[in-house]
């Protein structure tokens, strides 16, 4: 009687511990609707559509782009989008590297872009682009996946 008394808390822990890391393991459908979210996002950016840029981040995003400080919040990531769309005209492609979910909340992603970046003000020229990129997810109450962190950097070969 008294080891059945230490075993059912220990095989309860056990138990709890097993349904917490079956419903933090990896899913298709998180990992399809993660994908819907990176697909939506490449959609807005090209398109040069702030509006739905924005509604894919979540309440507190940070963003970190090369050679510039880091963007911190819903309004300065606004600013740094409508400054960025004024200036040039996106058309790339996003390729999926990876999706790991790491709890039931959170995600990230690796991916990688190309295309090609027109330049509205100076010049008017046409660069390609190619970059890396990571993306943290949230999963919010409402059970949208948004866009918490986000950082990339250019896979270009530098200017000869």
């Amino acid at each position: 009687m008294r080891l059945s008394r230490l075993l059912v808390p220990v095989l309860f822990a056990a138990g709890v511990a097993l349904q917490d890391a079956a419903s933090a393991a990896p899913s298709g459908d998180t990992e399809r609707a993660i994908a819907r979210q990176l697909h939506r996002y490449e959609q807005a950016l090209n398109a040069s559509d702030a509006d739905a840029i924005m509604s894919l981040y979540d309440d507190a995003p940070v963003v970190m782009v090369p050679n510039a400080p880091t963007i911190v919040g819903r309004e300065a990531l606004r600013n740094s989008i409508t400054h960025a769309l004024s200036a040039m005209k996106l058309n790339v492609r996003f390729s999926i590297d990876e999706i790991k979910p790491m709890s039931p909340d959170w995600a990230f992603a690796r991916t990688h872009s190309t295309g090609r970046v027109d330049m509205l003000t100076g010049k008017h020229a046409t660069q390609p682009e190619a970059n890396q990129e990571l993306f943290i997810l949230h999963r919010g109450a409402d059970g949208v996946w948004r866009i918490a962190r986000y950082g990339f950097s250019s896979t270009n070969l530098p200017a000869a």
